[in-house]
């Protein structure tokens, strides 16, 4: 989450005389407990004219609180230095140490600092300034915001007196040596380090070499570029840097070893739209390399989550082909190779097309399509109903059959098709091996890309060639019996998690709402799947059958009604909030109304978490309408003093925090913990009317 620059520079400067300031204002008190700790230091004992030095705001931290780097991440604020300097004095932008990257609750990332921090600036004397033995005065207004379960804004006004002299020694030599260690240097890294583009995301491959424990990524976005946060997994003696951004992205990379921590300040800048990977620290894998990753890579898709349930399928069938005649066996693996095979080398061809005329191409790329998801997310789901029993697939002129039966006796196109549908499960899976063929694929020739392919399909199609080809091995599987049927409905519970995989996929790339009227049109599908399954069998009338088409063609209406408004614009929220003043509130109260007050602010941490699993409910929104609930919302993004002034009213300095006031009772108000839960607020709404 970024912020526009007017909005936090007028934020912050109004904080310096705001009511946070305690002492000297060295010191932030929060209930008795010092939260934070401001001073500066100086890397000399006296200026030189001429000569620049250091000058360090330190912060120190309470426990578990933490103060804000350049970039906050998805909630927070930068602390702010601005300078009063003597004439001729000037200074230099913040320089700022490696900050540490943590995961809040609700998935909110944030880059921060914790314990202690010194965030650096170069202070350049005149160099006519004299020497006549007076102090020079620098000053300092300094703003942060601390967190930790709750955020509050901290302010001080600092100060640090130096004498002018001819020469200087070293001042405060340990803390200034340990974090100018960790600024990031602007020289890139010594070390390969390589980007490109696939899709909408950055994809960069390092290889800090031998040693490395730990590898990290904090962007530097310009406004409104970074639509995530980047991933950083290790491949071998590489890591791969997967972040998505709609332009050129700059950032810090750090790396852990035994001797500490150290960083780069690197970019994408104008980086090709595809690059050879570093394996090992040498170039690219020869052809021959690659082909054999893409055989090992492609064999391993087999142990792969995605892949599992449809090859349970598959493993379902030959049991129940254990019986049949070898030849029947090996035509059905053969079938369901064909499958891979077909769809493996169509991958590669839409690749070498797209490569061909300059687009994108990635290795899953297809799925980085909702409606593509969703797509495949309705056959998952359909399978599974199959599996569980709850309609059978009627082939005309044979007997009826289900899904799973479709890779055994019902015929040879059943194998053909779960062996695509195996495969097209596993493109957005990777394992060892296969992301290094890939990469190296993408950036080949249409004749290598195909052969890249083919290779990776025939790995993932040699144990089943090999089981057909040998059905001898198959004697060691059970024989057929009742117990089939129970397998085959267990088997649908696999499918069931391929469901809620790709159904999280699809609230990633939309939102959740988006997901949740997604599963309303699958549950259309599942209603229209039932009556197919109850009502159209052969044993049923045609005027059933009839009033049964009707009630299929009904069900589907309704899910893609359900799947029109998934896809819809939505409106931002559920509830109708009102803009916060005491005006308002005070007129409000006096009618008798119920009014709910949330003290909010975008840079707050625990806020995000609570208006996504408490206040952002459909149940809530609903309750709030019943009871006629007057929902305030107190933004404090930017500072307003009547936001300040009605919290100080209930002893509070920061957010998140809320008060309801049931309806004619605004002496009784309500107040509710930092941490709320979706039921805490309907059971207090319900005696609020």
């Amino acid at each position: 989450m970024r912020f526009p620059a007017a909005v936090v520079r007028s934020f912050v400067v109004t904080l310096v005389a705001a009511f946070f300031l305690v002492g000297e204002g060295r010191a932030q008190v929060y209930e008795g407990q010092t939260l934070v700790e401001a001073e500066l230091l100086a890397d000399v004992s006296a200026v030189v004219p001429g000569q620049p030095f250091q000058v360090g705001l330190r912060l120190q931290m309470a426990p578990g609180w933490h103060t804000y780097w350049k970039y906050a991440g998805d909630a927070g604020l930068p602390t702010r230095i601005d300078w009063s300097l003597p004439e001729g004095f000037e200074a230099s932008d913040i320089v700022w140490p490696l900050p540490l990257g943590i995961l809040e609750a609700g998935d909110i990332q944030v880059y921060a600092y914790k314990d202690e921090v010194l965030l650096l600036t170069t202070i350049t004397p005149p160099a006519d300034l004299s020497v006549n033995g007076d102090p020079i005065n620098l000053a300092a207004a300094a703003s942060w915001l601390v967190c930790e379960e709750i955020c509050i804004p901290g302010s001080a006004q600092l100060g640090l007196s130096l004498p002018v002299a001819a020469a200087s020694e070293p001042a405060n030599t340990e803390i200034f040596e340990t974090f100018t260690a960790r600024v990031p240097s602007s020289e890139p890294p010594s070390w390969p380090l390589e980007w490109r583009r696939e899709g909408g995301n950055w994809v960069g491959v390092a290889n800090p070499g031998t040693g490395i424990k730990k590898l990290d990524f904090f962007p530097l976005p310009a406004e409104g570029q970074l639509a995530g946060h980047p991933v950083v997994a290790p491949e071998g003696d590489t890591f791969r840097i997967t972040i998505s951004a709609d332009g050129p992205l700059a950032g810090v990379l750090a790396v852990t070893d035994a001797d500490g921590e150290r960083g780069w300040t690197v970019s994408t800048g104008d980086a090709a739209p595809a690059v050879t990977a570093f394996v090992g620290g040498s170039a690219s894998p020869t052809v021959f390399v690659a082909l054999l990753y893409g055989l090992l890579g492609g064999l391993i898709l087999n142990l792969m989550p995605c892949v599992l349930p449809v090859i349970s399928l598959k493993i379902f069938g030959f049991v129940r082909q254990a019986a049949e005649s070898p030849r029947r066996i090996l035509m059905h693996g053969l079938a369901f190779s064909s499958g891979i095979f077909v769809w493996f080398l169509g991958l590669g061809a839409v690749v070498a097309v797209l490569r061909a005329r300059g687009q994108e191409a990635t290795w899953a790329f297809q799925f980085q399509d909702p409606v593509f998801n969703l797509v495949i997310a309705t056959i998952v789901f359909v399978f599974a109903l199959n599996m569980f029993g709850v309609f059978e697939i009627t082939l005309p002129g044979k007997a009826t059959g289900s899904m799973s039966d479709l890779g055994a006796k019902e015929g040879y196109g059943g194998s053909f098709f779960q062996g695509m549908f195996a495969t097209l499960l596993a493109t957005p899976c990777t394992g060892p091996f296969l992301g290094i063929a890939l990469g190296f694929a993408f950036t080949q020739p249409p004749l290598v890309i195909m052969a890249m392919f083919a290779s990776v399909a025939l790995g993932m199609a040699l144990p089943y060639l090999v089981l057909s080809a040998r059905p001898g091995w198959m004697k060691h599987l059970p024989k057929p019996g009742p117990w089939m049927e129970r397998l085959k409905q267990f088997m649908g519970f696999p499918l069931l998690a391929t469901l809620l995989w790709l159904l999280y996929i699809v609230a990633q790339q939309t939102s959740v709402e988006t997901m949740i009227w997604s599963a309303a049109f699958l549950l259309g599908i599942g209603l229209a799947c039932w009556i197919y399954g109850t009502f159209c069998g052969y044993s049923q009338s045609k005027r059933t059958q009839t009033i049964a088409l009707a009630g299929i063609t009904a069900s589907v209406v309704m899910g893609v009604f359900f799947l029109q408004t998934a896809f819809a614009k939505k409106s931002e929220d559920g509830i109708a909030w009102v803009d916060f003043s005491q005006a308002s509130v005070s007129a409000l109260l006096a009618e008798g109304k119920p009014v709910f007050i949330d003290f909010t602010a975008d840079w707050c941490i625990t806020c995000k978490y609570n208006e996504k699993t408490a206040l952002d409910r459909p149940a809530v929104a609903a309750m709030i309408r019943e009871k006629g609930i007057v929902p305030v919302k107190a933004d404090w993004t930017s500072a307003d003093p009547e936001i300040t002034a009605a919290l100080k009213e209930f002893g509070r300095v920061g957010v998140p925090f809320y008060v309801l006031y049931p309806a004619g009772r605004a002496g009784e108000p309500v107040t509710f913990p930092e941490f709320i839960t979706e039921q805490m607020v309907l059971d207090a709404f319900a005696k609020a009317g």
